[in-house]
C-alpha cells in the first residue's frame, strides 16, 4: 500500500508545481478525511482500526487525483464519506468491497456538483518557460480539458487552443495541460506503473489491455471516418493512464487470472471509448471501471483452473 502511495507523490508534487497549492490542500483534505472515516466507520461497526495500512491514505490520494483542481475541499470531505464508509465498509468491509472506492467517489461527487466537477479547472501556470520552449500554443485563459474541447467543439478548437500534433503530444506527455489533479503528467504515471510492474505488486495483463483497447477503438470510430482517430492522443488525455495503472488494478475489485485480466481490460478501454464517443462526458474511463467491477469475481469464475488429478484418497 505504502509503495503505491510513494508511486503517486511524483505526479503529486508536478500537480502541485502546474497548478499551484490548492491542488496540495485539496489532496490533504482528501486523505485525512479518508483516514477519519475509515477510523469512525470500523469503530462503529465494531472492527478493528486498521488506518496505519495505507488503504485510506491510497483511497484519499486518488479521490484528489480524479477531481479538478479548483474544487472547494467540502468535496474531497463528502467524497471519503461515499468512498470510505458506504464504498467500503458498508458494501464488504476492507477486501470484500465491489466497487473501487475512490472512483464510486468520483461517480457521487459528478452527480451531486456537476458544475463543479465539469467547470472547476485551473489553467497551468504561465511561468514555466521549459514548456513554452516546447513550441506549444496552450493559452493559460482557456481550462476546459482536452477532452472537453475534442468532443463538444471539435478538432479545430482543440488545434487552436492546445496547438497542433506533435508538439502536444510532448506537453501532455510531461504534464501541461488542465485536467484533474491526477492527469499531469504521463510519464511521471507511467514510471509509477512500470515501478509496480517491477515490484511484481501489478502485472502487465490490465495495464496494456486497457490502454490497447482504448488505442484501437479511437483509431477505428475516434476520427472523422472510420481508421482515423487519434490513439495516442486518447491515451494521453484524460485518465487513461491513472486509470489503467492504479485504478484497474485495484486489488480487491480486478479478476486474479491472468486471462480474466485481459478480457476485463478490453472491457474497460472498450466501454471508455464508448462513453468517450457517444456519451454524454467526455472521460469515460471512470464509470468503465465500476461497470467492469461487478464482473470481475463472474470472469475469475469462468477461467478458473480445472482440476485434473483424482482428489486425495483415490476416486475418478
Amino acid at each position: 500500500m505504502w509503495t503505491v502511495v510513494a508511486c503517486l507523490l511524483p505526479t503529486l508534487v508536478l500537480s502541485v508545481f502546474i497548478f499551484g497549492i490548492q491542488t496540495l490542500i485539496i489532496t490533504a483534505v482528501s486523505v485525512i478525511s479518508c483516514v477519519a472515516v475509515e477510523a469512525l466507520s470500523q469503530k462503529a461497526l465494531g472492527r478493528k482500526v486498521t488506518i496505519h495500512d495505507g488503504s485510506a491514505v491510497i483511497t484519499g490520494m486518488l479521490i484528489a487525483f480524479v477531481i479538478p483542481p479548483g474544487v472547494s475541499p467540502l468535496l474531497p470531505v463528502l467524497g471519503a464519506v461515499m468512498a470510505i464508509y458506504i464504498g467500503k465498509h458498508l458494501l464488504g468491509g476492507i477486501g470484500y468491497n465491489i466497487f473501487n472506492p475512490a472512483l464510486l467517489a468520483r461517480a457521487f461527487l459528478l452527480a451531486t456538483f456537476p458544475v463543479a466537477m465539469t467547470s472547476a479547472w485551473l489553467p497551468p501556470l504561465k511561468d514555466m518557460a521549459i514548456f513554452s520552449r516546447l513550441g506549444t500554443q496552450i493559452d493559460a485563459v482557456a481550462t476546459a480539458t482536452p477532452l472537453a474541447v475534442l468532443k463538444t467543439q471539435g478538432l479545430a478548437a482543440f488545434t487552436e487552443q492546445f496547438g497542433a500534433v506533435p508538439n502536444v503530444y510532448t506537453a501532455f506527455f510531461l504534464g501541461w495541460r488542465p485536467g484533474c489533479i491526477g492527469e499531469t503528467s504521463g510519464l511521471l504515471i507511467i514510471l509509477g506503473g512500470l515501478y509496480l510492474l517491477y515490484r511484481g505488486y501489478i502485472t502487465w495483463h490490465i495495464p496494456v489491455s486497457v490502454l490497447g483497447s482504448i488505442a484501437l477503438g479511437t483509431w477505428c470510430f475516434g476520427g472523422p471516418g472510420l481508421f482515423a482517430g487519434d490513439p495516442l492522443l486518447a491515451i494521453l488525455s484524460g485518465g487513461a493512464l491513472l486509470g489503467a495503472f492504479f485504478m484497474a488494478n485495484d486489488y480487491v475489485t480486478c479478476p486474479v487470472n491472468k486471462t480474466a485480466q485481459l478480457i476485463y481490460g478490453v472491457g474497460i478501454g472498450l466501454l471508455t471509448v464508448l462513453i468517450r464517443l457517444k456519451g454524454g462526458y467526455p472521460e469515460g474511463i471512470c464509470y468503465a471501471i465500476l461497470l467492469m467491477n461487478p464482473i470481475s469475481s463472474v470472469l475469475d469464475g469462468w477461467f478458473k483452473p480445472k482440476r485434473f488429478a483424482p482428489p486425495l484418497g483415490g476416486g475418478k
